[in-house]
């Protein structure tokens, strides 16, 4: 399984874009592992960084 951002040479990951940080947020709005995502270790960290940017202005919850 190869990196969904690596794969459409995405070097940002924009934290505006909520419907694709969703994608990887549980069900109780945990951050997916990226075993469980198939994220490069690269992306899941930027992935992370946007998710929490996002929580803070207030565009995802911190729980569902």
């Amino acid at each position: 399984m190869s990196c969904y951002f690596c794969q459409r040479n995405l070097t940002e990951i924009d934290f505006k874009n909520t419907q694709l940080l969703k994608r990887y947020l549980s069900a109780s709005g945990k951050i997916k592992p990226k075993k469980k995502t198939g994220v490069c270790a690269f992306h899941q960290r930027k992935l992370a960084r946007a998710i929490k940017r996002a929580r803070y202005l207030g565009l995802l919850p911190y729980l569902e």
